[in-house]
């Protein structure tokens, strides 16, 4: 049972019942990380639920299902629970049945990833939604999920990190809480009293520039300047050799543009990126062929016992090549950009990362790889970043699946 709450907490978990709020159609809580935004609002949701309907449909939005469930869904169950909630979940069929104060409602749980998510929501009655960081879903899919409140008494809740100021969310909606008849709270870390000082130095320093301003701050701001400036050659470039437990190799595959293969191997906790491949096809004239990379690819290994090959999932061709010749295991890249490029600037701030001084290539695309300055923009040029998107397919397959360390906070951002 949550034992402290802050002001904030308090007012998102009961504004359905206040006189002051209950001609608002919506909440809206965004701001920094682990400020205690998700877990009272997810309460407060079933609560209004259990209080005003009964045998009604709800829904619970998430990016995936998968990050739904981690996010929302796993600590919620046992707090509803020491409330005397009766929590019957349907793995499988993508539900939970809760009951609270005599009346049962079904909980449908969704996920928003892309443009095609819209569809699955499509069709249905309900009689509340709930948004898990609203700003990592498309448009269309939060609007098909709204379009479905259709029900009297429905309201709609919506928690999320700050992004890009010209991010669509920010503008329909926190910009129009007045219009949308919103209730609109921001938080900080200061509004989360489980949250320790030393838990909250540890964030700021997880982070810098345009995410320590969002996910720090709690402010919409634009990315602009280099895309890792936290990179220093004084502290994650070395020399010489290290004796290395395990080997990985990550590869961006190109054909008009650069291929680039990184070898990594862990040594004392840290990654090190050892020896590179980085052909560029304009550069020397000459095109190769995937049977030609393959060879590099094995050379590149070096007779080391490589635990995983990392590939670009566009790359079908090459994933082709290295699964028929049978040495290599070969799993396909996460290519989620944005959650990427945190994971290895907080990697970067611990110095999980090093890089071998003769890896020159990915060395000099860190001084270029810059965000792009196109108005609305919150991505990287396509420039300088076949290296990079190497890094970020390794980071992103290898570091985000250990457990339990506070690096991968920066990925299920709270």
């Amino acid at each position: 049972m949550i034992k402290k709450l802050s002001r904030k907490q308090k007012i998102t978990m009961n504004w359905w019942k206040n006189p002051e709020y209950r001609d608002r159609d919506a909440i809206i809580c965004d701001g920094a990380v682990r400020s205690g935004k998700t877990l009272s609002m997810s309460v407060g949701f079933v609560f209004w639920a259990s209080s005003v309907f009964n045998g009604a449909s709800f829904a619970l939005c998430g990016k995936t299902v998968t990050s739904l469930r981690r996010n929302v869904v796993v600590p919620l169950l046992p707090v509803l629970r020491e409330y005397g909630c009766t929590c019957l979940e349907k793995v499988s069929r993508n539900y939970i049945d809760i009951t609270f104060l005599g009346k049962t409602n079904r909980f449908y749980l969704f996920g928003g990833k892309d443009e095609g998510s819209a569809s699955l929501i499509q069709g249905m009655t309900l009689s509340g939604v709930f948004f898990d960081e609203a700003a990592l879903m498309p448009r269309s899919f939060v609007e098909q999920a709204l379009a479905r409140c259709s029900v009297s008494g429905s309201k709609m809740w919506f928690n999320c990190n700050p992004d890009n100021p010209s991010h669509w969310f920010y503008n329909e909606w926190i910009k129009k809480t007045e219009e949308k008849k919103a209730l609109y709270l921001h938080f900080t870390m200061d509004d989360n009293p489980s949250l320790s000082e030393g838990m909250k130095e540890r964030y700021k320093r997880l982070y810098s520039g345009a995410f320590y301003d969002r996910f720090v701050l709690g402010k919409w701001t634009a990315s602009e300047g280099v895309v890792y400036p936290m990179f220093s050659a004084a502290d994650h470039v070395f020399s010489g050799t290290v004796q290395c437990e395990t080997y990985v190799i990550s590869c961006d595959y190109g054909t008009v543009n650069p291929s680039s293969f990184g070898l990594w191997g862990l040594h004392g906790g840290v990654w090190h990126r050892i020896k590179e491949y980085y052909y560029s096809s304009k550069k020397e004239g000459v095109p190769r062929t995937d049977e030609e990379h393959y060879s590099a690819l094995e050379e590149l290994a070096g007779g080391m016992k490589i635990s995983r090959v990392i590939v670009d999932p566009s790359a079908a061709s090459f994933i082709e090549c290295i699964r028929r010749h049978g040495k290599f295991r070969v799993v396909k890249a996460d290519n989620d950009v944005i959650t990427g490029i945190r994971q290895v600037s907080a990697a970067l701030k611990q110095n999980r990362l090093k890089f071998h001084e003769s890896c020159r290539d990915i060395l000099r695309e860190f001084q270029l790889y810059r965000w792009s300055e196109k108005a609305g923009t919150d991505a990287p040029i396509k420039e300088n970043d076949h290296a990079m998107d190497d890094m970020r397919y390794f980071v992103a397959d290898m570091l985000a699946s250990e457990k339990g360390d506070d690096f991968f906070a920066v990925s299920v951002s709270r």
